[in-house]
């Protein structure tokens, strides 16, 4: 009995989806807690995705894709959708964007870990992607981060 009581309050405490958005100034600063009072711990460029943990007195705790955790002002975060490369860190290995979604399609760019694309669409397991420069391309969803 006690570890279905223990089991429930940790379902509970848990929350019902991973709430994604993105920042959206050249430079977003992310603090220790909840507030300017509190030091800042680094700064995300224009569109870098967030996952939200919660909120607080306009303040928005959260993860990046390095498992890093801040807070930022809730009114510097937007629902547009961004992603992040999440392979090949510490690599001078990219992954290859594409004219369509398969392997099938010519390679038409690369991108190297951590660089920040704008999600346009998904088809099955491939995602559609633009970066700042204006090149978009597919490639495969498991090697982005931000959904």
């Amino acid at each position: 009995m006690m570890i279905l009581i223990a089991l429930l309050n940790l379902l509970f405490s848990l929350p019902a989806w991973a709430e994604m958005k993105s920042t959206t100034g050249e430079k977003t600063r992310v603090h220790t807690g909840p507030g300017e009072n509190f030091s800042i711990k680094w700064e995300y460029g224009r569109g870098f995705p967030v996952k939200i943990l919660g909120n607080k007195g306009g303040w928005s705790q959260i993860e990046d894709f390095e498992s890093d955790r801040g807070w930022i002002q809730t009114t510097l975060l937007n629902n547009h959708p961004h992603v992040i490369v999440k392979v090949n860190r510490g690599k001078k290995k990219t992954i290859n964007l594409r004219g369509g979604p398969g392997t099938q399609y010519k390679v038409i760019g690369q991108a190297y870990y951590g660089v920040v694309l704008i999600r346009k669409e998904q088809n099955n397991n491939w995602v559609k992607v633009k970066h700042e420069s204006g090149l978009e391309g597919w490639t495969e969803k498991s090697l982005l981060w931000g959904f």
